[in-house]
């Protein structure tokens, strides 16, 4: 059964490290785009010379223009030299507001909406850097989500 943490709360997060392929795709186009980037990470990522792999991720910032900027890719362990559109980038350190879904993907959009929501109504400044931690199991997928604060 799909379920979010209770409450959104704030922590405090630390800079970490991540390969990704950096990207701006229309609203309409995200999952096609998304699929593409993580293609090309799969090709790349296992030869880097960034220590072991992690988590997978997704950073990304509001959309303008229809647009939205975003950087899938996977938690590393150090930076690297970049390969093709494979380039070292981090997940900020900071205090965000969180979150996390426990279920399928297509959910995402309503928890976003929540800690957003949550943010306005404790009356938070966001950074508009806003990121998703994938985990869990493909049976019981789990979304950390975390926006930045400013």
């Amino acid at each position: 059964m799909p379920q979010e943490s209770p409450t959104p709360s704030i922590v405090t997060t630390e800079r970490s490290v991540t390969a990704v392929v950096r990207t701006k795709a229309a609203m309409s186009k995200l999952p096609e785009v998304q699929r593409a980037a993580r293609a090309q990470l799969a090709e790349v990522v296992p030869s880097l010379d960034a220590g072991p792999v992690g988590l997978g991720i997704t950073l990304w910032h509001p959309p303008a223009d229809g647009h939205m900027a975003m950087e899938p890719g996977f938690l590393v362990s150090r930076d690297f030299s970049p390969v093709g559109e494979v380039v070292p980038s981090a997940l900020p350190a900071g205090r965000a507001a969180h979150v996390l879904l426990i279920g399928p993907y297509d959910l995402l959009p309503g928890a976003w909406g929540k800690l957003f929501k949550w943010c306005e109504s404790e009356k938070l400044k966001l950074a508009g850097t806003n990121w998703e931690i994938y985990g869990g199991s493909a049976e019981t997928p789990e979304t950390a989500l975390y926006a930045l604060l400013a």
